[in-house]
């Protein structure tokens, strides 16, 4: 089983950026996908969820209205949309399936 994010880098407050994780070694299309983040000197967040079948979708307070979470089965991706992006938002984010982690990409938002 392995994830690989990508997508992260530095912005400006108020933009946006795109985040994708690649899986593999799985049946990515049965399973909900999660992504998390961890800012510096805090826990892991939850962020977003997407489930395998209906696609529904949960998110913490914090993103609602601004990140969507969304899945290609056709690609075992799932993305995550941010936009309107706060130096709050800044993290390293991760993708998780199970108990398997990626090894996360960095973004930062600042001027």
């Amino acid at each position: 089983v392995q994830l690989v994010e990508s997508g992260g880098g530095l912005v400006q407050p108020g933009g946006s950026l795109r985040l994708s994780c690649v899986a593999s070694g799985f049946p990515f299309s049965n399973y909900d996908m999660r992504w998390y983040r961890q800012a510096p000197g805090k826990g892991r967040e939850l962020v977003a969820d997407i489930s395998s079948t209906s696609g529904s979708t949960v998110y913490v307070d914090s993103v609602k209205g601004r990140f969507t979470i969304s899945r290609d089965n056709a690609k075992n991706t799932v993305y995550l949309q941010m936009n309107s992006l706060k130096p709050e938002d800044t993290a390293v984010y991760y993708c998780k399936f199970g108990s398997t982690w990626g090894q996360g990409t960095q973004v930062t938002v600042s001027s």
